[in-house]
């Protein structure tokens, strides 16, 4: 490096400059590395004068340049091949848990911590534990003891004890709504929420226990995964990018209709939000949630099964006549549209409708040829399932339930000449098969919205995003089956999944959503380093996009042939740092 001066009338700037050599193109180029101020400012800060001021930029620049050479030196390391490793000694850790790490002390979640800590009067560190939970939960998801155990093998290992652990869900279960509202704040300096649209969801987890219990939330319900065991049941709240807002815990066996208001009231009374528009699936659109989100300025888009509806609007919504394309005034007979041509295509009808009682909705009626397609293929795959069973003679049937394919069968104990039967006798019902193949390619959805009918369907289309929440947690993140029985315990247990969910949401709109979940977390979960002692790390995890893409947008290098001691804590120190290195 050398120093530049740039002189005007009324002062000297001074410069660090470097040469660079480009072997590609053969051309030398110069880059100012940095400015040093003004030679009048050395003047008055140094006390010295206008030579003095050179000097001075001179000496810094030697400085400088002396670094560089240090940083780009080589390292010689000796390795004797007839001295055995040390016993006991660790000699990798897991350098991957610094990105994750680094986005929670951006949401400050040591600092919400400190609070709570700082008002219950406690010493351990409830920051540092909630910070290796959700990192734990992220890139090694396990019971807790193991997640301690995990711990142990990161670069940078935590002081907490073991015990102290399961002491800490107690009280973040404690604060939970609390620790929701302040995530969701500061989430906003990450990511501008979009929370004019919100979606909400249920789902439950199951335990690998016997029992349900009196005291917990642990109950038998009706498990989504169809397991006999108890299970617990979260709701979830999602904004329009599908980044986590606010979720709740409740028993396994109550309904979960009932759960969508007490957690609305939570985000409209906790986090400073009133006025939304709330998407759900069918399964939760009961009238009272309905009238719920009528009021206050918010409104409800939710799916509505047409075979759940009145016979007249049932009939109106499978009615192949009048429909429309959105942007477009035409009306078509869905008899006569040319299929290969509209296949791609959404039709549309609506209508407003009232209840016994009064109550006001509006209709959206669709219909899509590819979507025909898709449910006449699956009820064929179940058809055909449901016929091997019926070989099997009536004791295959067993239970049914809606998207069983024995519901396609009959059960009959007489013969087709109406003679009682020895055996009872099982057969295709092709009749219910027909009835079913009557409601393919049409959907329906209802509202209290007067919008665009293409902007309901899009706010509709968008439901993917809550249930890939649900699939992630599930399995990425092992949220189930649950080991633990306390129910303090076991809402700090989903306090941390949903923590590791808003992580990760916030880290894959960091980086432009160019990676799946699944390899962006393998990336992170094989970041190993191999430690030289009294050297540094070397990095043991093959570069490629996914590590290019993580070091550029966290600035946490750990990419180089060698990151010495001192680069990596520079590292460490900078993924503890709530300064927020880029923003959308």
């Amino acid at each position: 490096m050398r120093l530049k001066m740039t002189r005007s009338s009324k002062s000297t700037r001074l410069y660090a400059i470097k040469s660079t050599y480009d072997p590609k193109t053969r051309k030398t180029s110069s880059k100012i590395v940095a400015k040093l101020g003004t030679a009048e400012e050395v003047m008055e800060r140094e006390g010295v004068d206008y030579e003095g001021a050179i000097a001075w930029a001179r000496a810094e620049i030697a400085h400088m340049t002396e670094k560089e050479a240090a940083d780009a030196a080589a390292i010689t390391v000796r390795l004797r091949p007839a001295k055995r490793i040390e016993k006991g000694l660790r000699r990798s850790a897991n350098a991957g848990y610094l990105f994750p790490m680094k986005v929670l002390s951006e949401l400050g979640l040591v600092g919400i911590c400190d609070d709570i800590a700082a008002e219950e009067g406690f010493e351990y560190n409830l920051g540092e534990i909630a910070c290796y939970l959700v990192a734990g939960r992220m890139l090694s998801p396990s019971s807790k003891l193991a997640t301690f155990e995990w711990c142990q093998g990161l670069v940078e290992v935590p002081s907490f004890s073991e015990h102290q652990v399961y002491r800490a869900l107690t009280v973040l279960a404690e604060h939970s709504d609390a620790i929701q509202a302040k995530l969701y704040k500061a989430s906003e300096r990450l990511h501008r929420r979009r929370t004019g649209v919100l979606y909400y969801d249920c789902t439950n987890y199951f335990f690998e226990v016997e029992g349900a219990d009196s005291d917990s939330d642990r109950q038998y319900g009706l498990s989504k995964e169809h397991r006999p065991n108890p299970i617990v049941q979260m709701g979830l709240f999602v904004d329009a990018d599908g980044i986590p807002l606010a979720f709740s815990i409740t028993p396994g066996n109550q309904n979960e209709q009932t759960t969508l208001k007490p957690l609305e009231r939570t985000i409209i009374d906790e986090f400073g939000e009133s006025m939304f528009v709330v998407c759900t699936d069918s399964g939760l659109s009961s009238k009272a949630n309905h009238l719920f989100n009528t009021r206050g300025g918010r409104a409800f888009v939710t799916v509505q099964s047409i075979k759940k509806m009145q016979a007249d609007l049932r009939e109106w919504a499978l009615d192949r006549k009048e429909w429309r394309l959105p942007g477009s005034e035409a009306v078509y007979d869905l008899h006569e549209v040319n299929e290969v041509k509209m296949w791609d295509r959404v039709f549309y009808k609506e209508r407003w409708a009232k209840d016994n009682e009064g109550f006001e909705q509006r209709y959206v009626a669709t219909f899509s040829f590819k979507y025909m397609e898709y449910q006449a293929s699956i009820r064929e795959q179940q058809a055909q399932r449901a016929a091997a069973k019926a070989a099997k003679g009536a004791g295959a049937v067993g239970k049914r339930n809606v998207n069983d394919p024995a519901r396609f069968l009959s059960v009959d104990h007489v013969t087709a000449q109406g003679e009682l039967a020895s055996h009872a006798v099982v057969s295709l019902n092709e009749s219910k098969i027909a009835e079913e193949a009557r409601y393919d390619g049409f959907s329906c959805i209802a509202t209290s919205l007067e919008d665009e009918v293409s902007d309901i369907i899009a706010v509709n289309k968008r439901r993917w995003q809550i249930e890939e929440c649900f699939r992630i947690m599930k399995t990425e993140f092992k949220a189930r089956p649950v080991y633990l029985s306390r129910k303090d315990r076991i809402r700090g247990h989903f306090l941390t999944c949903f923590i590791a969910l808003l992580v990760y949401r916030l880290i894959d709109e960091r980086l432009n959503h160019a990676f799946t979940c699944e390899k962006l977390l393998s990336t992170l979960r094989e970041m190993n380093m191999l430690e030289l002692a009294g050297e540094g790390w070397v990095p043991a995890y093959t570069r490629d996009d996914v590590t290019d893409a993580l070091h550029d947008a966290f600035g946490l290098r750990t990419d180089y042939e060698i990151v010495t001691n001192r680069q990596m804590g520079k590292v460490l120190t900078a993924s503890r740092s709530p300064k927020i290195k880029s923003t959308k």
